[in-house]
């Protein structure tokens, strides 16, 4: 059974910054890493908070001292894919080279990564769990508004054209994603992968407002 999603009855509130409050703050990570490593190698529904104390190095007692339940702690692990697939995104808003071809291959290696998997296990649990959903659903609308926001600072010369702009990111996510999603199942050969991505700099070159 897959660690249900339930809201924790713990009580909330800013742990004082002592030694022991970062010995849990570090045990705490250590289970939602250990939480997404399940999610990759097992999928959503073989992820259970056994599995999940057995991949930390934990007894199941001591991971619910830190999560109430296994709702709780994948609750954690989604707030923290939301957090570095954000994170993967900023750093390539720090080049100092904004091109087309920064933002292409930012995104390819993002939805290349461990990250990207979790997440399309969890899209794909979600589609047929309302409770997995009522969480994943925000997340990702989060995720697009704040992507959208920070493409729109990488390339500020298509504010005045936010039609052409919409196309091209909207390009760009089915098609890196789509093609992430058919290496994960074997449904391209790997040595397409170059030439789609020069292509698809092409096509979003070809829509860039003119200088």
């Amino acid at each position: 059974m897959a660690l249900s999603i339930a809201v924790s009855t713990k009580p909330s509130g800013a742990a004082a910054p002592t030694l022991q409050a970062q010995k849990s703050a570090a045990t705490r990570a250590r289970l939602i890493e250990a939480t997404i490593r399940c999610i990759v190698k097992y999928g959503y529904s073989r992820t259970t908070t056994p599995r999940v104390a057995e991949e930390a190095g934990m007894s199941r007692g001591a991971m619910l001292h830190h999560f109430d339940n296994g709702g709780a702690l994948m609750q954690a692990a989604i707030a923290e894919l939301h957090e570095k697939r954000l994170q993967a995104f900023r750093r390539s808003a720090e080049s100092t080279v904004h091109e087309v071809g920064t933002l292409v291959r930012a995104y390819w290696k993002q939805v290349s990564s461990k990250t990207f998997i979790a997440f399309h296990e969890l899209a794909l649990a979600a589609r047929t769990d309302p409770d997995l959903a009522s969480i994943l659903v925000p997340v990702q609308v989060d995720f697009r508004n704040r992507w959208y926001s920070q493409a729109i600072e990488l390339f500020p010369e298509w504010q005045n054209e936010r039609e052409r702009f919409d196309l091209a990111l909207a390009l760009s996510q089915n098609v890196l994603e789509g093609m992430a999603i058919n290496r994960l199942t074997h449904g391209i050969d790997d040595a397409m992968v170059e030439p789609i991505l020069r292509d698809l700099e092409r096509q979003i070159t070809a829509l860039k407002p003119a200088a």
